[in-house]
């Protein structure tokens, strides 16, 4: 089956995202757009996943990820198939933060909410900043608990893979790349990796169309992690 999907947006807990990015605006927002599954990927952060997974309910299909800042300011999306194993992988970045306290006035708030968009805390250690583990210890850390990693936003001048390493490590056995928009030329370049495109949004607004399909075996979490980790399904 062919799903219409955005696996990279963020929520108030992201300091850069807009306030309204609460877990009902993002999933009625994702439903009214279209799609059939999304992911909630906060910054170095996955506080607001487990309440947008439950405002979606049956509705739509909620990808449980994150987006990780390495030592090296690479960017990378962290995908898996549960909620369980992100937590998991969560208390692994939270002992590697870099002990930097997030200034709301000047970066933004960090909000965390439950299923009815009431905030129930705040992060106070600054996610928008690298943690102290390397791009390789970490896409090692997804892959031990089951999970998938696609660097973000390659087609960037800054924190993609490209612009911070100026390759990709053939040992980290990257599938799938993810960029901003269909970049034709960047595309041509890199035919040996799979490849979408994603909204990054910040905003309600942003949240994409149905632009973006993948080819699964079924909706389900189970089916888009092998989607992410295989070079062959296209």
């Amino acid at each position: 089956m062919k799903i219409a999907v955005d696996l990279h947006i963020h929520s108030a807990l992201s300091p850069c995202a807009d306030n309204d990015m609460t877990p009902n605006n993002i999933v009625n927002m994702a439903v009214l757009k279209g799609l059939d599954a999304i992911a909630v990927t906060d910054h170095n952060s996955c506080s607001n996943v487990e309440a947008v997974m439950k405002v979606a309910g049956d509705r739509i299909l909620v990808l449980p990820g994150m987006e990780v800042q390495s030592r090296e300011d690479v960017h990378l999306l962290c995908y898996f198939s549960s909620l369980e194993a992100l937590f998991k992988f969560d208390s692994y970045i939270r002992k590697h933060m870099n002990g930097m306290q997030n200034i709301s006035e000047i970066f933004g708030n960090q909000y965390i909410m439950d299923e009815f968009d009431r905030i129930t805390g705040e992060r106070k250690d600054m996610l928008l900043s690298s943690i102290n583990l390397s791009v390789e210890r970490i896409v090692q850390l997804t892959y031990d608990i089951g999970g998938v990693v696609v660097p973000a936003h390659v087609d960037r001048p800054s924190y993609s893979i490209i612009s911070q390493l100026g390759f990709i490590p053939p040992d980290l056995n990257i599938r799938v790349l993810e960029f901003s928009h269909k970049n034709e030329s960047i595309v041509s370049e890199m035919q040996e990796y799979q490849h979408i495109i994603s909204s990054d949004a910040h905003s309600l607004g942003e949240i994409l169309e149905r632009i973006m399909f993948l080819e699964v075996k079924d909706l389900s979490t189970t089916a888009i992690i092998q989607w992410l980790g295989c070079p062959c399904v296209i």
